[in-house]
């Protein structure tokens, strides 16, 4: 169940940054979603231990939140430098 949960929250997480950033592009709100459902499931995962496939504490489940906005900043923040230079 936690795994689920920490996938769902990132998925969350990378599609309203989505909004926030004001992409349209399919493949980025995709991409944006993909990422910060990595970014959840991978710190979440260091939070607790590599137990996730049980229950889900408040700490898993907050370094999943800023597992999932790290990654997709810095996703957004390499796409952005690509395209300037």
């Amino acid at each position: 169940m936690g795994l689920v949960l920490l996938l769902v929250t990132g998925a969350l997480l990378g599609w309203l940054t989505t909004i926030a950033l004001r992409i349209e592009s399919g493949r980025e709100i995709g991409r944006n979603i993909v990422w910060g459902a990595v970014g959840a499931v991978l710190l979440g995962t260091v939070a607790s231990s590599g137990l996730i496939l049980g229950g889900v504490s408040a700490t898993t489940l907050l370094f999943g939140l800023l597992g999932a906005v790290i990654f997709v900043a810095v996703y957004n923040f390499i796409q952005r430098k690509r395209q300037l230079g």
